[in-house]
């Protein structure tokens, strides 16, 4: 049969009958299923029934990755649960085909294997994966409120076990070459070099194909109950049932036919054509092209930073410099005298152990942090970015000072959380380069980045600031300087009406409880203890006057007595190592409906004020902001994407009962 026209595939034969497969999708720089795709695919495998081959090998022509996943953009067309399972089922049938050919086939791993390319990968005999640090292998799928649909959640399940394979699956974490070798998801793990003659020796030896010893007793559905009992526990602990119904659907799944692959395949394909079509997945899925919004800033420059120079060795100042030295960057930090530095390389080292783990890799990534108290670093970096006091005099010398020492293009940054940028510009030589690169607390944690820019900043450097937050693995957010930026003025009437109903009498407890089930991460009680109460006074003194909020006097109370939260021992909420002890659950003073809408109303009510000004250029940043800057719902796809959710008239009717029972700050606005 003769092959068929190709556009994302590359076919090549040898002397020996074996097929080299090279998938290199058309006008993308990064391999994703798409149905153009898997359509050719279908023809390839088709056209292999009437050719003599001996083995098929399947690799990637993309220096980033095998397969990145599933074409995320193809879902949002998805109508109904029966043009999903037809999908599902059409791509199941296709890599079944894969799995069923006469003659041994290997796929051999680089980069990126994720999702759909992770269960292609699956469906056929062997799998040689790259070992590089690059390469990342798993099933994250859930992260999306879905789970594998394409044969991955049994195929994963009797390569590496039920145990660890519902690992990744639930958490949507991946591992590394090694890591995949070891669980027995790839049967050979090898340096780029050797990959192709590895992958030509499994077609010649045909070793034993790989399972997990505990196949046979999953079979027993006895075992699956206790098991599937064991995995909702754990998986409660993280997520409400309610909120992300993914991960308990894979595990009923599996409970119910993980002991018939046959039934299993059929039955995972229509579990994920029901969750593709709930709120949940296609908010998820929002979220996550919202994200890939983000990480295309920046593409237009081309700037690259080799050396950063921090001044301000301080909690955010020492733990930018680490994040950035963790990144590969070359890092000077400067304090007024190396004790203050001290403490940042102590906490820079905790980070390179925990994330690098090999002894050279932290050795070397300490060589990149240098302590600078001198400040001889700062004519040799492209980026500086202070991070000392919440003072704009201190700032501003600050500045003047350093102007004339920075190389022609460097970035001059500010990480000031609430400060705007036209004041601290006043007095440079070149207001035009000072940006604002403002991270949040914990900065190894926090994806966002806010790139602020005022009046005069220069469009290159607002966009070298971009790309410089992508070169450390940050989500770039750019915003219009003004009073609180976006994220903070968005949380601060949050956590101000959270302490307001404290005032009223509601238990913290109560209300962190609301905010928890409504699908925040943390309360916001809890959250103001742990960012501590002095500078939340702090911030909301700044902000009240332009956002016309209130201080609640309970607030400068506790930072007066010295109570300011998880760092004192004591806040809100009582504190022993860290830890919170001593509290309890009461009844409920105020309805948890109005205690609830108090808490997120405050939010929406600020986001919709933030976009009449234009802090931002599209509405979407700020429900990409607060999701991945302060950790709103992202199943509820960001507070503008909330409210849009709501019946118009139902929401104009509560705003109104808000206002009549607890003052009138809850205003619906225009666009609304």
């Amino acid at each position: 049969m003769k092959m068929p026209d190709l556009i994302h595939w590359r076919c090549e034969h040898d002397e020996s009958n074996i097929v080299s497969l090279i998938f290199d999708k058309s006008g993308s720089s990064t391999n994703v299923l798409s149905l153009e795709v898997v359509d050719e695919l279908e023809q390839i495998i088709n056209s292999f029934q009437d050719q003599r081959i001996n083995g098929l090998v399947i690799s990637s022509g993309k220096e980033n990755g095998f397969i990145a996943g599933a074409d995320v953009h193809s879902f949002t067309h998805i109508d109904s649960i029966e043009e999903a399972e037809e999908l599902i089922s059409k791509v199941q049938s296709i890599f079944n085909s894969l799995e069923s050919l006469p003659f041994t086939t290997v796929a051999i791993i680089n980069g990126f294997c994720l999702g759909g390319g992770l269960e292609l990968a699956l469906s056929c005999n062997y799998r040689v994966a790259i070992n590089d640090p690059g390469t990342r292998i798993g099933l994250p799928e859930i992260l999306l409120g879905i789970h594998p649909g394409w044969g991955g959640s049994i195929r994963l399940i009797e390569k590496a076990g039920v145990i660890q394979a519902m690992k990744l699956m639930l958490t949507g974490k991946t591992v590394d070459a090694v890591k995949a070798y070891k669980l027995g998801i790839v049967d050979k793990c090898v340096p780029a070099r050797h990959a192709w003659r590895a992958a030509l020796r499994q077609i010649a030896d045909k070793p034993p194909v790989r399972k997990s010893k505990y196949a046979n007793v999953t079979r027993l559905s006895l075992f699956r109950t206790l098991i599937a009992s064991r995995l909702k526990k754990n998986v409660s602990v993280r997520v409400n049932r309610e909120h992300y119904p993914a991960p308990y659907a894979l595990i009923d799944l599996w409970r119910h036919y993980g002991g018939n692959r046959k039934t299993m395949l059929e039955e995972e394909g229509k579990s994920v054509a029901r969750l593709i079509c709930t709120p949940t997945a296609k908010n998820l899925i929002r979220v996550y092209m919202l994200q890939d919004q983000l990480k295309s800033l920046g593409n237009e420059s081309d700037f690259k930073a080799g050396h950063v120079h921090v001044i301000g060795a301080g909690i955010m100042g020492g733990d930018i410099a680490a994040w950035c030295a963790l990144n590969g960057l070359t890092v000077t930090l400067q304090d007024r005298e190396a004790q203050y530095i001290k403490p940042a390389i102590k906490r820079a080292r905790q980070l390179f152990s925990t994330r690098l783990k090999k002894p050279h890799h932290v050795r070397a990534a300490m060589d990149r942090l240098i302590p600078d108290p001198g400040g001889q670093g700062i004519g040799r970096a492209d980026v500086l970015i202070e991070a000392i006091i919440e003072n704009l005099e201190a700032k501003r010398s600050l500045f003047q000072s350093v102007q004339s020492k920075l190389m022609p293009g460097a970035i001059l940054a500010t990480n000031t959380s609430s400060i705007p940028l036209d004041e601290l510009s006043a007095g440079l030589e070149k207001p035009d380069r000072l940006i604002g690169l403002h991270f949040f607390n914990p900065v190894a944690k926090m994806q966002l980045v806010e790139v602020v820019h005022h009046k005069t900043t220069a469009p290159e450097m607002l966009q070298s600031a971009a790309r410089f937050c992508r070169q450390i693995n940050r989500l770039p957010l750019p915003v219009k300087s003004s009073p609180g930026f976006l994220i903070n003025r968005i949380l601060m009437p949050y956590l101000l009406e959270a302490i307001t109903l404290l005032e009223e009498g509601e238990q913290a407890e109560n209300i962190d409880a609301c905010a928890r089930e409504f699908g925040m991460p943390v309360g916001p009680v809890e959250l103001s203890d742990t960012v501590g109460l002095d500078i939340c006074f702090s911030v909301a003194k700044i902000l009240s006057t332009a956002l016309h909020a209130r201080v609640p006097d309970i607030l400068k109370h506790k930072v007066e007595q010295g109570q300011l939260g998880r760092k004192s021992g004591s806040g809100f909420y009582q504190y022993r190592n860290g830890r919170r002890v001593g509290s309890k659950t009461e009844m409920s003073k105020i309805p948890r409906e109005d205690i609830t809408d108090r808490l997120v109303f405050s939010m929406c009510n600020e986001a919709m004020k933030c976009w009449s000004e234009k802090i931002v250029t599209d509405a979407a940043y700020i429900d990409a902001g607060m999701i991945f800057g302060a950790g709103f719902a992202p199943f509820r796809g960001g507070p503008l994407h909330y409210l849009e959710s709501l019946d118009r008239d139902t929401l104009k009717s509560r705003f109104g009962e808000l206002n009549d029972n607890y003052g009138d700050r809850f205003v619906l606005g225009n666009d609304w």
